[in-house]
């Protein structure tokens, strides 16, 4: 319980009304948790289906009215920057912090107010209730999803995590300002390198 309170505390402090900003980034080494979702096309996405790629995650929702936005346009310039270097063996996974709202047909509206180069690399998610996404951010990329008890808002992170081929967390980053977007695109490269 201690553990869990320390935790929650620190990332308070990091966290800003929705998220937190500034760069960060550091290595990791967590192995991301089992699980079996619905991306935007109402299709199963699972740990499992994600083995031997590459995958750059985050944490989003639909009714975001601070940092989502940027994120999501950040990470669709990433994936420009990916797609003019020629790289393709990569997913970006956006697990929603508000599932209850936000559907798959929400997801892909949502999806559709960015200019995403390639639309089948994006695995946006949902499917599961708001507590279960809590634990598994909590577990799976030690970070935090809660609801603001002020607000329709939810508070969460604003990282973006670099997974590996075998599902383990190598690096995170911060995804809303001062996005190290170079250093994001050559990793991903190394990484689908590195596992060939």
């Amino acid at each position: 319980m201690k553990k869990l309170i320390a935790i929650i505390f620190i990332s308070l402090l990091v966290l800003a009304g929705c998220g937190s900003s500034g760069k960060f980034e550091a290595q990791t080494n967590w192995e991301v948790q089992d699980f079996n979702y619905v991306n935007q096309h109402n299709k199963k996405v699972s740990l499992e289906s994600l083995k031997g790629t590459v995958w750059l995650a985050t944490f989003v929702f639909t009714n975001c009215t601070s940092v989502c936005p940027p994120m999501t346009f950040n990470m669709s310039e990433i994936q420009q920057m990916l797609v003019d270097k020629g790289i393709k063996d990569y997913k970006i996974v956006a697990f929603s912090v508000d599932p209850e709202i936000d559907t798959p047909k929400k997801l892909q509206e949502y999806l559709g107010n960015y200019d995403v180069t390639d639309e089948s690399k994006w695995q946006l998610l949902t499917g599961y209730k708001q507590d279960e996404i809590a634990k598994f951010a909590e577990k799976s990329f030690k970070t935090l999803v809660k609801d603001d008890p002020k607000s329709n808002q939810v508070i969460h992170g604003t990282s973006f995590y670099l997974v590996d081929q075998n599902g383990v967390v190598v690096k995170n980053y911060s995804g809303v300002s001062d996005v190290p977007k170079e250093e994001i695109v050559m990793d991903v490269e190394n990484l689908i390198e590195d596992g060939k």
